[in-house]
């Protein structure tokens, strides 16, 4: 663990640096295929892509919760110095998300099409969104396991390993799509398909380097026999990780229709609109990054907290994720506002697109700091084993105000109006969330789970 003599603000940017670097290059993998495909082969190959990201959340919806709620049990017993339960969670863990991998790659690499039409998909980029998304699928399992063992590893304090994978991962991602898509070196020209393949060849290689450096290491989460007798479900653990992990992959999976119904909106524009979706999701990923770790990072040290018995050290941890979003969420989104030309034409060349997707950022770009907030308040509670109010609230933010306004501003404002709709969201998650945390979650008393 941390230095404990270190101030809170200290560990906690320790911490933080490395995770939000490891998001970034996660995502940064996808851009540069994204790049790859948008100047390589054009805009109608990039809005094939974009068309498939919100099914490609809504299947990895429930990995995000079981990864979730592993991370803050491994986090609880990681405070408690309990290695035996790390183990037994990480193996229970893994099995499950390899069985929930094969069988996201068997259905939806079956019926690719079917998904691209119920998204309404422009039919002239139908059957480039579903070469590319059947392959994405098919690569499901190593991806699943990937994100695990990334995920698991925060609970016990390493984020540095994940950086190294990722890195690695970004590697692979510069030199090996643009060869698969163009037919380099002698390799076969895949088209859009090389990005997909690119990253299933980088996950496996990552994933070997994982369990490398983690047995060097002689991690907690290293693969040895106490970790092998353990791959297998424990029905036990398995029920608490779900119970922490369930609401989360709820939430991700309301979070995915949504997109999926404000895709289907955004698609009536035609195939600029959607290739404009697809630019603002790009770099809205990235803005919204340092909010996402930060939360990630505050649920991590309340569970190690909790673990440890340091109830009163979970307010601090609450208070020092609130200034460090301010500071760091505020200053990448100014940036963006900058530069937000520079940015949008890393994916786009049309220049009457890159005009639109300039004009949807400016609407969209400052709320990514109230998002961070609200983000904030529900980690904290969730890694005390309180999941179920704060999902709630989460699924009210977008049911009750995401969707409807998108729908509705969509029909007065046009495009615009549903990325305002986004806006009112944010702000929603916000207030529900901390008017919970203030009003009701600091007068519970706090037990752990392990």
């Amino acid at each position: 663990m941390f230095n404990s003599s270190r101030p809170l603000w200290q560990r906690f940017s320790l911490f933080l640096l490395p995770l939000m670097l490891s998001n970034i290059l996660q995502s940064l993998s996808g851009t540069i295929n994204n790049v790859y495909i948008g100047q390589m082969l054009g805009t109608k190959a990039l809005a094939a892509a974009a068309v498939f990201f919100p099914i490609l959340i809504f299947l990895i919806s429930f990995i995000i919760g079981l990864a979730s709620g592993s991370a803050i049990l491994i986090g609880q017993a990681w405070g408690a110095k309990n290695i035996e339960k790390i183990k037994e969670v990480t193996g229970t863990s893994l099995t499950v998300g390899l069985l929930m991998g094969l069988f996201v790659a068997v259905f939806g690499g079956l019926f690719t099409r079917e998904i691209m039409m119920l998204l309404n998909a422009p039919a002239e980029i139908i059957e480039l969104a579903t070469a590319n998304g059947r392959v994405a699928l098919i690569g499901m399992p190593v991806f699943f396991i990937f994100l695990l063992m990334t995920s698991m590893l925060r609970g016990v304090g390493d984020t540095i390993t994940p950086l190294l994978g990722l890195v690695l991962s970004i590697v692979v991602s510069l030199l090996v799509t643009p060869a698969l898509i163009e037919g380099w070196f002698g390799l076969p020209a895949l088209g859009i398909i090389g990005g997909p393949v690119s990253n299933i060849i980088g996950f496996v290689i990552v994933i070997g380097f994982l369990g490398v450096v983690l047995k060097l290491r002689k991690s907690a989460m290293a693969i040895d026999g106490a970790l092998l007798r353990n791959l297998r479900i424990n029905w036990p653990v398995l029920k608490l990780v779900v119970k922490l992990g369930i609401p989360a992959g709820v939430s991700m999976v309301v979070s995915s229709i949504s997109a999926i119904v404000i895709v289907g909106i955004v698609n009536r524009f035609g195939a600029d609109a959607t290739a404009a979706y697809g630019a603002v999701n790009q770099v809205m990923s990235y803005v919204q990054f340092p909010a996402m770790s930060v939360g990630i990072a505050a649920s991590i040290f309340a569970a190690q907290a909790i673990g440890a018995r340091r109830m009163a050290d979970v307010e601090k941890v609450t208070q020092t994720a609130l200034i460090l979003n301010t500071i760091v969420t505020g200053a990448l989104v100014l940036i963006a506002y900058l530069f937000s030309q520079n940015l949008v034409r890393f994916f786009i060349t049309e220049p009457a697109v890159v005009d639109l997707t300039e004009t949807l950022l400016h609407i969209v770009l400052w709320s990514c700091i109230i998002f961070g907030y609200g983000s904030i308040f529900s980690a904290v509670m969730r890694a005390s084993g309180d999941v179920w109010i704060p999902m709630g609230l989460s699924l009210a933010a977008i049911a009750l105000v995401e969707v409807p306004a998108a729908l509705i501003l969509s029909q007065i404002w046009g495009l615009q109006g549903v990325w305002v709709g986004y806006c009112l969201s944010f702000t929603a998650l916000m207030t529900f969330q901390g008017a919970y945390y203030y009003g009701f979650w600091r007068k519970k008393e706090i037990e752990a789970l392990v």
